[in-house]
């Protein structure tokens, strides 16, 4: 994220961390504003069982905002709200 401009699909297929270093899922695809040319999220599948077992089912994924990007090298690196969806069950969009 350092202003560089970058393929956009060189994010699919990444591994995606939180801050924390705890592994949320891989890139499968990109939300697109095309009014705006901007990334606006990151469709996630292959998720950690131990975030989301019991909360997705399985061969689906979940969208999260781009906002919650931090770091885009090797991995992407997200703010740890995923991690604490256990405890206050924070909103999800669910993708088929």
């Amino acid at each position: 994220m350092d202003g560089t401009p970058q393929e956009i699909t060189t994010l699919v297929g990444r591994e995606v961390y939180s801050n924390n270093g705890v592994f949320v899922g891989e890139v499968e695809d990109v939300r697109l504003d095309l009014s705006q040319q901007t990334v606006t999220g990151l469709a996630l599948g292959e998720l950690s069982q131990e975030l989301f077992a019991g909360r997705i089912e399985s061969g689906k994924g979940v969208m999260i905002p781009y906002r919650w990007v931090r770091a885009v090298g090797d991995v992407i690196l997200i703010n740890d709200v995923v991690e604490r969806l256990e405890d206050d069950g924070e909103d999800e969009e669910v993708i088929a």
